[in-house]
């Protein structure tokens, strides 16, 4: 069993456990629950931003120990003021370290779209996701069959978020549907969870035209963010690059100086 079975099978029982604690009609009735959505597709295209999601996350199964005692307050404050398009949110307890609480918290000290990273599996996360304040929420290819994609996708659309898709390699482009805003392209085998940003530069070309798309995972230098927007891609979605440091504000604010940097140098 992989790493990414052993998440899922474990997220199974989780999701059983929070529907018997918190029902849905408790869900309803948080002040999130009816609020309008901050478009994440829309702040990925903004021609003053560079389309960085800045993700929150404490650990993961191959790093337990990225910045286990980081503050969501003083961490997605200081992404949002060094530039960043979004805020990404991992919400995974027992694999990373994160948790629902985690995502309320820096909705209450942000106004930027904001994604709940987990292993989505269920409609009643998305319920969650809704309720705590997300505007965004990943569904991964590799977990879902194309069918549960487009559901839970509609789903997410008719409460009004948006719906990120990420795959791993070109089969899962076939997983694409009409309710799906954002591709997201990760570089990370989640079988042995190694990286390689040549994996979006490869699948960049096979993308359907006009789709809004990402490349996720082991983007380390303004290097790899000006190849990444020369093969096309609209945003960028990094966490462990900034969170390894004691100020990740500061590590996302000095990354997009770099960039602009190396595109004042190619014009």
């Amino acid at each position: 069993m992989n790493i990414l079975e052993k998440i899922i099978n474990h997220k199974k029982k989780e999701v059983a456990e929070r529907k018997s604690l918190y029902p849905v009609s408790l869900l309803e009735k948080t002040i999130y629950f009816q609020t309008p959505v901050v478009s994440l597709k829309k702040y990925l295209t903004r021609p003053d931003k560079l389309g960085i999601i800045a993700e929150f996350k404490r650990k993961s199964p191959s790093k337990p120990t990225i910045n286990l005692y980081a503050e969501v307050e003083k961490v997605s404050i200081g992404y949002m003021q060094a530039g960043a398009s979004a805020l990404s949110v991992l919400t995974d307890q027992d694999f990373f370290g994160g948790s629902l609480d985690d995502l309320i918290e820096a909705r209450k000290y942000n106004f930027c779209p904001i994604l709940r990273k987990d292993f989505i599996i269920d409609e009643y996360q998305l319920l969650e996701a809704k309720s705590a304040g997300a505007d965004a929420v990943l569904l991964i290819a590799e977990c879902l069959e194309k069918e549960q994609i487009k559901n839970l996708a509609a789903t997410a659309n008719n409460l009004g978020l948006e719906v990120l898709m990420e795959i791993h390699d070109v089969s899962g482009l076939e997983k694409l549907n009409g309710h799906i805003d954002v591709l997201g392209v990760n570089n990370r085998d989640l079988t042995v969870f190694k990286t390689d940003i040549q994996n979006s530069v490869n699948i960049a070309s096979q993308i359907p035209a006009g789709q809004i798309k990402i490349s996720e995972s082991g983007i380390r230098s303004a290097r790899d963010i000006v190849t990444l927007l020369a093969a096309g891609y609209d945003g960028f979605l990094i966490g462990e690059q900034f969170m390894k440091n004691a100020n990740p504000g500061r590590a996302c604010h000095e990354l997009i100086y770099q960039v602009k940097q190396l595109q004042l140098q190619k014009t």
